[in-house]
């Protein structure tokens, strides 16, 4: 009994982690490049397979009493590409196909997907809120105004036809090994960074690639699942209340 107990248990904290994640990716529906997560699970046996080195979840090695109490995953980050909008300002900037801006922040250089630049006190680009913006150089890219052209392979002219520079755009080997920090952008996790073919569209900027309605569905899902789970452990709570005081009788 108390194991079904505990499998309703971590079954309700699973799913109020999975509302957590819809939530998040709802409220940066509007985020310029914002990347959707998605919450997996998995049961401790399987956890504890993959801790003593055995990653073929398809043949487990068996090592004790079979559990299906559900032990939190991890947050995976679907990388597509999100749909592409006309802005019309000259500091937003859009990437089409495998890339990231390199901002340099407090916390060293991080990268994002999100264009919509700006110009900070001194006249460098920056992403407000987080630092300055990278060029292909690795040096924070200075424009003083923001009446400029760009063309597809991230050159920055002035209005005059004078060049700038050249945005940064770089692309990892595998971008499931990058890590997601509190600020919304990425870390390198170790890997290094190359220079990425991807394609830049000035004036324009990639939303975020949250599916509205698969969001939508998710959270139905996981509501309805919370509200059984928590009605079936109503039960379990007044069957072992009574089991207790009737064994107290004996």
């Amino acid at each position: 009994m108390t194991k079904g107990f505990y499998n309703l248990t971590s079954g309700i904290l699973s799913q109020s982690r999975r509302l957590d994640t819809v939530a998040n990716n709802m409220t940066n529906l509007s985020t310029s490049g914002y990347k959707a997560e998605q919450y997996t699970d998995s049961t401790f046996q399987e956890v504890l397979i993959s801790r003593v080195g055995n990653k073929d979840k398809s043949s487990p090695t068996v090592i004790g009493e079979e559990s299906y109490i559900l032990a939190p995953s991890q947050l995976y980050v679907d990388y597509s590409q999100g749909s592409l909008e006309e802005t019309g300002l000259t500091l937003d900037f859009a990437i089409e196909g495998d890339g990231f801006f390199a901002i340099q922040t407090a916390q060293g250089v991080e990268y994002t997907r999100s264009g919509s630049f700006s110009l900070d006190g001194e006249g460098y680009l920056c992403l407000p809120a987080h630092g300055r913006v990278l060029g292909a150089d690795g040096q924070p890219v200075y424009l003083a105004t923001d009446r400029i052209r760009a063309d597809q392979a991230g050159n920055l002219y002035t209005e005059g036809g004078g060049y700038v520079g050249r945005l940064g755009l770089y692309a990892f080997a595998d971008n499931g090994l990058l890590e997601k920090n509190e600020s919304g952008l990425f870390g390198a996790n170790g890997q290094a960074p190359a220079p990425s073919q991807a394609k830049l569209h000035w004036k324009w900027v990639e939303n975020a690639n949250v599916d509205m309605l698969q969001e939508m569905s998710d959270m139905m899902t996981a509501q309805r699942a919370l509200q059984s789970a928590a009605q079936v452990l109503k039960l379990y709570d007044g069957v072992l209340t009574k089991a207790t005081t009737e064994l107290g009788r004996l």
